[in-house]
């Protein structure tokens, strides 16, 4: 599955989705955001039943702002509507390879319990 192109049109509507939903925050001058975006396509092909999408930080700066984008590339993580990862820098191969299981891996149920204690 190819990468999928985020705006603030289809952003909330494709994380808040059940399921994993990774979020590339990029720029075009930005030479770490790409060398990453091959590493980013190679996961979007070799995981099609994650979606992978971009947001162009130029194009749509108020999801920068909304998500406190300050570096990039940043990688967001969601599940079942859920953000369950966010960190700055470009990651290599095998390391998003990773982050991807360890997401899959997750106790949703755990996870939405943490939250509620959370919230008191």
């Amino acid at each position: 599955m190819a990468t999928v192109e985020l705006t603030t049109d289809n952003f909330e509507d494709t994380v808040s989705k059940d399921g994993i939903v990774l979020v590339d925050f990029w720029a075009d001058w930005c030479g770490p955001c790409k060398r990453f975006a091959p590493i980013y396509e190679d996961s979007s092909n070799e995981h099609a039943d994650i979606v992978h999408g971009k947001v162009d930080t130029e194009a749509h700066q108020e999801l920068s702002i909304k998500y406190g984008i300050t570096a990039i590339p940043t990688l967001m993580a969601f599940r079942d509507g859920i953000m369950v990862f966010n960190q700055a820098g470009a990651l290599p191969g095998p390391a998003l390879k990773q982050l991807v299981d360890a997401v899959e891996g997750l106790d949703m149920d755990e996870v939405r319990e943490k939250i509620a204690e959370q919230q008191g």
